[in-house]
């Protein structure tokens, strides 16, 4: 498949002078549902993919193979500029340079390649980092892996949730010049330490989920923010609805009387049941 035009359309977002929640999305469906509903990136997290392919928390247990799976039944289902979380890479920079492959093969439009020591070592009770020197070495090898010039490489940091925003602002200098194309900060709290990030680097910034102190689409797009995080509510929606569904079920209530159920409608449209009757029609009839 050709994802060319998935890839376009997210670096529009990032030259763009606004900033954008991306629709958090899991599988086919909600990805189809996100483009339909107009978000213009769709966003596959780790923590989000270790739930729906393992039933596992988010522990870095999930491998490459099964995350670039899911992510490209995710991209082939429409058009929805996908940005993922690659984690660490799955492991060191030439691991890296294999996750690039195979999440560029998947049709994913952009990853994020973060600083974090993943998995978590034996003994130790908190999260760490990389050194600056090592993450920067993944962030080079990411950009050199890269076939599609297209795909767009982020370079992440947690250093603002677990270290600070000094340390923060080091590493995003360091990995501003590895060539990557955005860098993206979570654990920025406030305004003071997003326009200290700001000012120190020119690249497009992204954030992890945010929080009300910045919310404010308008004034983060004028600190070069194009890509805000509100967090992964819908697959916690998902499990609830058939929590519900199957409770309500189990305990007698008749299949008629069910509440919040997708209509036929909703259903059609979420699978493309116009274009396979159309396709049937075309091709099976004689």
């Amino acid at each position: 498949m050709n994802f060319t035009f998935q890839r376009a359309r997210f670096r529009d977002v990032l030259r763009a002078d606004q900033c954008v929640h991306p629709g958090s999305v899991f599988d086919p469906i909600s990805a189809r549902i996100a483009q339909s509903l107009g978000f213009e990136v769709g966003m596959f997290a780790g923590s989000v993919a270790s739930l729906a392919i393992l039933g596992a928390p988010d522990l870095t247990v999930i491998t490459l193979s099964e995350f670039a799976e899911q992510a490209y039944r995710i991209c082939r289902a429409g058009q929805l500029p996908l940005l993922v979380d690659a984690d660490h890479g799955y492991g060191n920079a030439l691991n890296v340079m294999r996750t690039v492959e195979e999440l560029e093969t998947a049709g994913v439009a952009a990853l994020t390649i973060e600083d974090t020591v993943l998995p978590r070592p034996f003994g130790e009770t908190r999260t760490t980092l990389i050194s600056t020197e090592e993450a920067a070495a993944k962030m080079r090898a990411a950009v050199r892996a890269r076939q599609d010039p297209g795909l767009v490489i982020v370079g992440r940091s947690q250093a603002a949730l677990f270290v600070g925003i000094e340390d923060a602002i080091v590493r995003a200098r360091a990995y501003a010049q590895t060539g990557v194309d955005a860098l993206f900060f979570t654990g920025v709290t406030t305004r003071e330490e997003l326009e200290a990030i700001a000012a120190a680097v020119s690249l497009p910034i992204m954030l992890g989920t945010v929080n009300a102190a910045l919310s404010d689409r308008a004034y983060l797009a004028s600190r070069n923010v194009r890509i805000a995080l509100q967090g992964h509510q819908p697959f916690a929606a998902a499990v609830q609805a058939t929590y519900a569904t199957l409770k309500a079920l189990r305990e007698g209530v008749a299949p008629a009387d069910l509440r919040n159920v997708a209509p036929k409608e909703l259903m059609d449209e979420v699978s493309r049941d116009g274009d396979y009757a159309a396709w049937t029609k075309d091709f099976l009839r004689g």
